[in-house]
């Protein structure tokens, strides 16, 4: 239901906060991933998100066109909404991620890096590095999970979370 008066202040439902809490850190993380891999490798932005799909298409995801890139950020996106809907739902029982989101949600953002770096990547079909990654590219992802996706979640769920 709307505020009835302009005082009047009343939380949003929590399905469309996670939605564009996940949408906005999807958008913001992508731009950048098309952004770095773009200057620092030439990757263009349908071989990134090519390269997502990959995690479950393996290297056949690279001879699909256009139907793959959209499946990349299609998966991209689900998975930033699903790292939302796991950030509300535990802001539900620890109070503390959403009354301080300036520190949960930096936190969270590596949190949710680890995680990427450390289950989901390797349980995927995305063909496994050669090479470590550069100390740029560590800096760009941990800033990337912190401030573009950790902490636009964190807000988010704060603002879900305001006295009814």
């Amino acid at each position: 239901m709307w505020p009835t008066t302009i005082g009047e202040l009343r939380s949003p439902r929590p399905i469309p906060t996670i939605f564009l809490g996940g949408s906005i850190a999807g958008l913001l993380d992508g731009l950048d991933a098309v952004v770095y891999y773009g200057l620092a490798f030439g990757a263009t932005p349908a071989r990134i998100f090519q390269n997502i799909a990959s995690g479950l298409l393996g290297s056949r995801s690279f001879q699909g066109g256009w139907p793959t890139v959209v499946l990349g950020m299609a998966l991209h996106l689900s998975v930033a909404i699903g790292v939302a809907s796991f950030y509300y739902a535990v802001s539900r029982f620890i109070p503390a991620l959403y009354r301080k989101p300036w520190i949960c949600g930096p936190a969270f953002g590596i949190g949710v890096h680890l995680f990427m770096q450390h289950v989901v990547l390797p349980l995927s079909l995305v063909h496994k590095r050669t090479i470590p990654a550069s100390p740029m590219e560590i800096l760009d992802q941990l800033f990337a999970h912190t401030i573009l996706v950790g902490l636009p979640i964190a807000l988010m769920a704060r603002w879900s979370a305001r006295i009814r």
